[in-house]
């Protein structure tokens, strides 16, 4: 991407944060992060002239947006989204749309805000089902003088 090109995008980008305030600039990058990993994890060809073989959908990009938050943030996940702006997984609709009015995101005829709202919730997601996996030593010892 040339220089002028991603000043435009930046351009463009903060527009729809002066615009729609309620979501921070840093929501919209990790939008756009999110949809190339769940296009990558979906083996979505980009520059296809296949709308199927390109077009991730609005559940598919939901739940893309959870996995790749859960491996980003880990138990920090809702958290870092809710500084943001973001509490609810309509609010990941909001934020696309808003990238699709302002030519940043294409759309088909058939996706709607609706495809994000209420998919599932964000305390039962990012926080009870988070597990810690591996071997952890937790063991800590708080006598400082044990190795004198």
């Amino acid at each position: 991407m040339s220089k002028k090109n991603v000043h435009d995008t930046w351009k463009k980008l903060q527009k729809v944060v002066d615009k729609d305030c309620r979501y921070s600039m840093q929501s919209y990058q990790f939008i756009f992060d999110a949809l190339d990993y769940t296009a990558s994890h979906l083996g979505k060809k980009y520059n296809s002239s296949i709308e199927e073989e390109r077009h991730v959908t609005g559940q598919e990009l939901s739940e893309g947006i959870k996995q790749f938050a859960m491996e980003k943030f880990g138990y920090m996940t809702r958290i870092v989204l809710e500084q943001w702006g973001i509490t609810k997984s309509g609010d990941f609709g909001e934020i696309v749309f808003n990238l699709v009015d302002s030519g940043l995101m294409g759309k088909t005829e058939t996706d709607s805000l609706e495809d994000f709202k209420d998919l599932y919730d964000f305390y039962s997601e990012f926080d009870k089902k988070f597990k810690l996996e591996g071997d952890f030593d937790f063991s800590h010892s708080w006598d400082l003088f044990e190795n004198n």
